[in-house]
């Protein structure tokens, strides 16, 4: 069975390339693994296709009909990151790529890497600047409104009273003791 994993990471989520180019998508694990398993899923013939498994010693077993000179996996030295390199690009090469290891008898996935493969790579929009004026303009700073997990939140603030609060009561003992001490001192230097 597969089971997705939150902790193994793609790169990016999505990618748009041109055929006849190559592309790279990088798998990033939570811990050491003997080696990394890369499937496909092809909406458009609604197959999930085994690719190639890389083990920690870069050898690597394809799946049928899988050609090596267009997959290449490459594994960094930490055995926590591996690099699933695709050549010769056509639209065949559609789908969502899944990077997996095998733990438990078990293979896990992530959330995947949807790849497009297009004749012709889209032109960036063009963005129009907007007329430069000559007079001076105020400059107004907007408040952003703060995340739940910002500065303001309660995981942020009550932590931060409570040690306060704690520091605050702690303090009172010692400045009953320094009172006491500056008293009988000040006993002494009048009975002398």
């Amino acid at each position: 069975g597969f089971c997705a994993n939150l902790l193994l990471s793609r790169s990016p989520q999505h990618i748009l390339a041109q055929t006849k180019n190559k592309t790279e998508i990088l798998c990033d694990l939570n811990k050491e693994h003997a080696g990394v398993y890369w499937y496909r899923w092809s909406q458009e013939r609604q197959i999930f296709e085994f690719l190639v498994f890389s083990n920690s010693f870069g050898k690597a077993t394809y799946g049928p009909n899988v050609s090596k000179d267009k997959f290449k996996v490459h594994g960094m030295s930490s055995r926590t990151s591996y690099n699933l390199h695709i050549s010769h690009l056509n639209t065949s090469d559609n789908g969502t790529y899944y990077c997996s290891v095998s733990q438990s008898s078990q293979l896990f996935l992530g959330s995947g890497t949807q790849l497009g493969v297009v004749d012709v790579l889209p032109l960036p929009q063009k963005t129009t600047q907007a007329p430069t004026s000559k007079k001076p303009m105020r400059c107004v700073i907007k408040k952003n409104a703060v995340s739940k997990k910002g500065a303001c939140s309660p995981l942020v603030w009550v932590p931060l009273s409570a040690s306060i609060l704690i520091l605050l009561l702690s303090l009172i003992p010692t400045a009953h003791r320094l009172h006491r001490l500056r008293r009988r001192l000040w006993l002494r230097i009048h009975r002398q």
